[in-house]
């Protein structure tokens, strides 16, 4: 019989019964206890511990019941026979493309972190009345299953807004609320049964888009984008049998330039030719900085292309609010796989999202933003060839981010990790390229800059580049 080592406090508030299990839980999983192991009798431990039988039966029960020991009636109790613990499972960990692209979730965003609305100028208090007022709308309402393909209202208000300000005529039931870009990307690949197939991305293009399409079994072939957008025939002469083609045409990210009209018409035919799919990433088109936005790309086609946008950039990420517009054809599978799997997210948000548009409040909203990030945008520019121009090459004015070389031999991850520690975010250019050779350099946003440590901001960052 075994001899059992248990120390109770009875100073403790916890019950002597609990603390009886917990210690021989422990020796249990431990392996001090071995299966098949005889544990004393009530009577025998409860002398030993000097405490009642009750209390050591309470304890051997709850071990009963969790299938730690088995009572065998006159036989006593004993341990259960347990698999083997092993320190490893069979898989290998990989290195995480999120360590290279974000600092820790949930922060105050920094200076020149990219993917952010301004926190500054966010009309707090109108989205906070918004908010209140759904909610309380949501918990009188009555109690039954929400629609797993979004709020009808919201819907509706996206596919008003998406002919306004994308060009796209589509209907609400063509909408489907998601949870932000990711929801979308996920909801599309298993709608159009994707799995197993090639896939088109941008080269450079956003990393975690081709880390998803991998996740999901696809195989990704980098397409290189020039001053014109995604080039279509090298995709061709890369993997002309490609099921799907995932592209930012309104402004590449993270070159910023928009897709011509020859190019989205050739991209357009050959997913009709080859019976593929494009999915349209509208990633801040809403945002255009200088001009007027071009139409989507499935303004000019709704047959092949789903258009997926979300509310991130634009209100907050925090919501992880996205939509995905998907053919007519395509809307009782979509909306299955919607109620089945991936259902859109709380009622309340989403309510509170489509009062902020039919009020007017969105557009209004997204008119100051641009304004605001013009001038922001301008304002970071000037700096840096005031004080960065022999280690950071302006090179192009991308959406919300200002997008430069680095001229120095240093290693563009390593440098904006080291940026952290002084309160900077800029985002390594390099993990954006699929293929060699990598451009060193960063994308420092503009949405959150303090003007009035701007020039403080940059000197920082350029030392950091000098050291090298």
């Amino acid at each position: 019989m075994t001899t059992l080592s248990i120390g109770l406090d009875r100073s403790k508030k916890t019950p002597l019964a609990t603390q009886i299990y917990a210690g021989i839980r422990d020796a249990i999983q431990s392996g001090k206890l071995s299966a098949n192991a005889k544990l004393p009798s009530w009577r025998d431990l409860a002398a030993q511990l000097g405490v009642s039988r009750g209390t050591v039966r309470i304890a051997y029960e709850r071990l009963i019941d969790e299938q730690l020991a088995v009572g065998l009636g006159a036989a006593g109790t004993r341990v259960t026979e347990r698999p083997p613990q092993s320190c490893t499972s069979g898989w290998t960990q990989r290195p995480s493309t999120m360590l290279d692209l974000f600092h820790d979730f949930g922060t105050r965003p920094l200076s020149f972190q990219m993917g952010v609305p301004a926190q500054d100028e966010f009309p707090y208090k109108l989205w906070s009345r918004i908010l209140t007022r759904e909610a309380r709308r949501t918990a009188v309402a009555p109690v039954g299953y929400p629609d797993p393909r979004g709020e009808p209202a919201l819907r509706r208000e996206i596919a008003a807004y998406l002919a306004i300000a994308r060009g796209i005529r589509c209907s609400p039931s063509q909408v489907l609320i998601t949870a932000g870009f990711s929801g979308a990307l996920g909801l599309a690949i298993r709608g159009l049964g994707l799995e197993g197939n090639k896939a088109w991305v941008e080269d450079p293009g956003f990393p975690l888009t081709r880390t998803a399409l991998k996740l999901a079994g696809m195989t990704t072939s980098a397409v290189p984008v020039d001053d014109q957008g995604l080039d279509v025939e090298a995709g061709i002469a890369i993997a002309a049998d490609a099921a799907l083609a995932v592209v930012t045409p309104g402004q590449q990210a993270p070159l910023g330039v928009t897709m011509s009209l020859p190019r989205r018409l050739e991209l357009i035919e050959w997913a009709h030719r080859n019976d593929s799919w494009i999915l349209e990433d509208d990633y801040l088109s809403e945002l255009q900085l200088e001009g007027r936005a071009a139409p989507a790309l499935a303004s000019l086609d709704g047959g092949r292309v789903l258009h997926c946008g979300t509310f991130s950039k634009t209100i907050s990420p925090t919501l992880r609010l996205g939509f995905l517009v998907v053919p007519p054809e395509l809307v009782a599978g979509f909306g299955d796989l919607a109620a089945c799997l991936a259902p859109a997210p709380a009622a309340t948000t989403q309510c509170a999202v489509a009062s902020f548009l039919h009020d007017g409040h969105y557009l209004r909203h997204l008119r100051r933003m641009k304004r605001l990030y013009a001038g922001r945008r301008q304002a970071l520019v000037r700096c840096l060839h005031e004080v960065a121009a022999d280690v950071l090459d302006v090179q192009a004015t991308a959406g919300m981010a200002v997008l430069t070389r680095l001229r120095t031999p240093v290693s563009d991850v390593d440098l904006a990790l080291r940026a952290l520690s002084f309160g900077l975010a800029p985002a390594p250019l390099s993990p954006w390229y699929a293929h060699a050779p990598q451009p060193s350099g960063l994308l420092l946003g503009v949405t959150n800059v303090d003007e009035r440590r701007l020039v403080a901001d940059c000197r920082r960052l350029a030392e950091l580049a000098r050291q090298g």
